[in-house]
């Protein structure tokens, strides 16, 4: 049975939202929505399909890396005169390379302590789905865009022992294989995953010159994670 009187006072809830598949939302996820007062969205459109999905009426406010340092002390304001407010990102998990953070320091600074509502996250999802090693791993968010400073990243993380994820745009991922290739060997393990959980969902897995010889060249679309094994 859920705690009725901390369920009462919940005041800031970091919800995690489905990253593909609408189905993939908690119960209490659900719930907390419907409780908010006020849902601070990256995307307020994407969100607002969510919420018509599933009839929560909830006022929208967008809440995102461009504006999220301005829009905190208001929201916390709302906060502390009795509103609740959630914050979701575009999809998965708030912070984890998604606004928020200045939100959640600036609230335990006034003494409000977030309700996590823990769920989806394309991080955990492509951990599991890699089918590399996982019992230590790293997260770097997206690489550097240049192509110099990203051979320098990815020099720094050949001796880490670990697999490592990182998020990557459909307009860089070749060359991101690319310098994976040219850093830390055309014979080394990679995960490519596209689309998680969504109608085209692809998982590709290989040495990452293979990858590369299959497709390069190729139009690639959607989200992406990708995972590199540099177990010693």
């Amino acid at each position: 049975m859920p705690d009725k009187t901390a369920h009462d006072q919940w005041r800031l809830a970091l919800v995690a939202t489905p990253i593909g598949n609408l189905e993939d939302i908690t119960l209490r996820a659900l719930r907390m929505l419907r409780e908010a007062d006020i849902i601070a969205a990256e995307d307020t459109r994407r969100t607002a399909k969510l919420c018509s999905h599933y009839g929560i009426k909830a006022q929208l406010t967008s809440f995102h890396a461009h504006n999220e340092h301005k829009k905190t002390p208001a929201l916390l304001e709302r906060v502390e005169s009795g509103r609740r407010v959630a914050l979701v990102s575009d999809s998965g998990t708030p912070l984890i390379s998604d606004p928020g953070f200045p939100l959640v320091r600036e609230a335990v600074r006034r003494g409000i302590e977030p309700e996590i509502i823990p769920g989806p996250s394309a991080l955990t999802y492509a951990v599991v789905a890699a089918g590399l090693p996982a019992d230590r791993f790293q997260f770097h968010g997206f690489p550097p865009r240049k192509g110099g400073k990203r051979r320098n990243f990815l020099s720094s993380l050949k001796d880490c022992d670990s697999t490592v994820f990182l998020f990557e745009s459909v307009h860089r991922i070749e060359q991101l294989l690319e310098d994976i290739l040219c850093v830390c060997g055309e014979d080394t393990e990679v995960a490519v995953i596209r689309e998680a959980t969504k109608l085209h969902e692809e998982r590709l897995r290989g040495a990452v010159g293979q990858i590369l010889s299959k497709h390069g060249g190729r139009q690639w679309k959607g989200e992406l994670v990708v995972a590199i094994n540099l177990r010693q």
